[in-house]
């Protein structure tokens, strides 16, 4: 037997953008004939697809980790590297996307509806990219940036106009199968329905669909039986519809106990006071069954509900009841505003917008630079090359961090951390306006790459430093 899962924790990986390539050109008579490193490829994105013909998402319970391929890195001979495969994870109509904190990330509706769960790293760029009139023949290459990871929830919420709402047994199942060509598992049982049910049906020229929603007892909002897991499926019906067992055998029921509690189960659960609501007597082709209608009817028609009493056993009172339906589903349709053609959204960054931000870190005694640039070219920087470094304080300097840092009170000698507290590059910032080449002494080397001193070093440093300048002072103001 298929098992229905209706919502999982997935975890996805994008892949790693490939390495760039740093080479140089070589044949006969031309021994350096210039850079030639390729590009790395981009790393395949992490994509869910709607897909109509996938009902459940029992794929993903029993498989959670999903990974797309890496990029390939660049070679020589200015070959770039081949981009990684995206990975497309088909889902079901009507699936919601959230993040661990429960907040909605997509909602996918309709088939081919897409959402990039996971993007690819960028593919870092060879040496023969990164080439220019004034570093001609660069002997590095920038590193692939790492594919986006993390946890998502998905929950698939069912896509009907019509939801069939009342406890086990009432004949849920039973009147969706004569409704419609749906065929569920039918029994006098409790909870024989262990799964949502879709139906379509059709009443002259409207065609919709219809949900049996099962598992409905006392206490289902607060998690008892199956309702809680199967409430979200009655979130996008336009109407729900109570179906009342009016033959039942439990001495304790009776139609209209049940009603008003199927109606605060649905009232705690919240989201569904706008929807109308019919009320269908089901089971009136036995003898008590229709007494029991009769004598409840008029009470249930004092309430504001139109009750219909019908037998799925017997067919009878299911022509009204599908037309009185189209009708609702109708009205919705036609109070849904019309959908506008999708609009780009032009936002302009403010024009004293850096990019970028500097802050002092008390806690760790260090300037932190946060910014999407200035951590991606970290992401990018290969800091076992010297000249590579190199080019990364060129681009910060251009970018205007060094004089940031400046602005917020940085001395030679203070700790600079680029990037988030748990992953972030610190190093003893060297204030100058020179970087890049014009700090290197021989090729590769650059005598910024000195280790970082400990936070304790540097202020017993500083206070070396004012000290000393304080000696001096006295020294030359005796008085």
């Amino acid at each position: 037997m298929t098992t229905f899962v209706d919502r999982v924790e997935l975890h996805v990986a994008a892949g790693n953008g490939g390495h760039g390539c740093a080479s140089v050109h070589r044949e006969k008579f031309k021994p350096l004939g210039g850079p030639d490193g390729g590009n790395g490829g981009r790393g395949g994105d992490v994509i869910l697809v709607v897909d109509q013909a996938i009902t459940t998402l029992l794929d993903y319970h029993h498989s959670p980790h999903r990974k797309a391929t890496n990029g390939q890195p660049g070679a020589g001979d200015n070959r770039s590297g081949k981009d990684g495969q995206d990975l497309v994870l088909p889902v079901p109509d009507g699936t919601v996307v959230l993040d661990k904190a429960g907040n909605v990330l997509a909602d996918l509706v309709g088939q081919g509806t897409t959402y990039i769960a996971g993007q690819g790293g960028r593919g870092g760029l060879g040496n023969a990219a990164l080439s220019s009139a004034r570093r001609k023949a660069p002997g590095f290459a920038l590193l692939g940036e790492p594919g986006e990871a993390g946890d998502i929830v998905l929950e698939l919420k069912t896509v009907a106009d019509v939801a069939l709402v009342g406890y086990p047994s009432a004949g849920k199942s039973s009147l969706i199968s004569v409704l419609s060509a749906a065929k569920p598992k039918i029994a006098d049982y409790p909870f024989t329905t262990l799964v949502p049910n879709l139906g379509v049906v059709t009443a002259g020229s409207t065609v919709y669909t219809i949900a049996d929603v099962p598992g409905l007892i006392p206490g289902a909002s607060q998690g008892r039986g199956l309702g809680l897991e199967f409430l979200r499926h009655v979130e996008r019906c336009s109407v729900l519809v109570h179906v009342l067992d009016t033959a039942t055998l439990e001495s304790d029921r009776d139609p209209v106990s049940d009603l008003d509690i199927i109606e605060e189960e649905l009232r705690q659960y919240g989201g569904l006071e706008d929807r109308p609501r019919l009320v269908v007597l089901n089971k009136i082709d036995i003898p008590d069954g229709q007494d029991l209608a009769d004598m409840i009817r008029p009470e249930l028609e004092e309430r504001g509900y139109q009750v219909f009493e019908v037998s799925a056993v017997a067919r009878t009172g299911l022509k009204e009841l599908s037309y009185a339906l189209a009708g609702i589903v109708g009205e919705a349709r036609a109070a849904k505003p019309v959908e506008e053609a999708t609009r780009i959204v032009i936002r302009p960054k403010a024009v004293d917008d850096a990019g970028f931000t500097v802050t002092y870190d008390e806690a760790e005694d260090v300037y932190r630079v946060r910014g999407e640039k200035p951590e991606r070219w970290v992401r990018q920087t290969d800091f076992n090359n010297d000249e590579a470094v190199g080019y990364l304080a060129d681009r910060l300097n251009r970018l205007g961090v060094e004089d940031q840092l400046m602005k917020a009170g940085a001395r030679a000698g203070d700790g600079v951390a680029i990037g988030a507290e748990d992953n972030a590059v610190v190093f003893d910032w060297e204030p100058t306006m020179m970087a890049g080449a014009e700090m290197l002494g021989r090729r590769g080397e650059d005598h910024r790459l000195e280790a970082p001193r400990p936070a304790a070093q540097r202020r017993r440093d500083r206070e070396a430093e004012r000290d000393e300048a304080q000696r001096e002072y006295d020294e030359f103001n005796p008085f």
